[in-house]
C-alpha cells in the first residue's frame, strides 16, 4: 500500500467547500472510488496553521494509482481545474510506503 501526500495552502474564506470537496464523501473520493485500487484519503488541518492542509490518499500500489491516472485522466484534470480556485498553492510532497508494508 502507498500514500500520497499532498500539501496545500487554502485561499481565506474557502476552507468549508475545501474540506467539502476534499474530504469524505467529496469530489476527489468520488473520483477515486471508481478505482476498486483505492483505499481511502485522509484529510488533515494544520491546528498551527489552519490555511495549511494535508491529504493522504492511499492506494494498493504506486502502478494501480498510475493505471487510475491514466484511465481517468480527463475527469482528473477536469476535476483539478475546477478545484483551482480554492487555493494559494499546493504541490504533491510524495508517494510513500510504509517500512512494514515492504517486501
Amino acid at each position: 500500500m502507498v500514500q500520497v501526500v499532498w500539501e496545500f495552502r487554502v485561499k481565506p474564506g474557502r476552507e468549508e467547500e475545501f474540506e467539502a470537496r476534499y474530504g469524505r464523501g467529496g469530489d476527489w473520493e468520488r473520483l477515486f472510488r471508481r478505482s476498486s485500487d483505492y483505499r481511502g484519503t485522509v484529510l488533515l488541518r494544520d491546528e498551527g496553521s489552519p490555511p495549511r492542509y494535508l491529504t493522504l490518499d492511499s492506494w494498493t500500489g504506486r502502478a494501480a494509482l498510475e493505471d487510475f491516472r491514466r484511465e481517468f485522466a480527463p475527469q482528473y484534470e477536469a476535476l483539478d481545474r475546477d478545484c483551482e480556485n480554492l487555493t494559494e498553492d499546493e504541490r504533491l510532497v510524495g508517494c510513500f510506503r510504509a517500512l512494514e508494508d515492504a517486501p
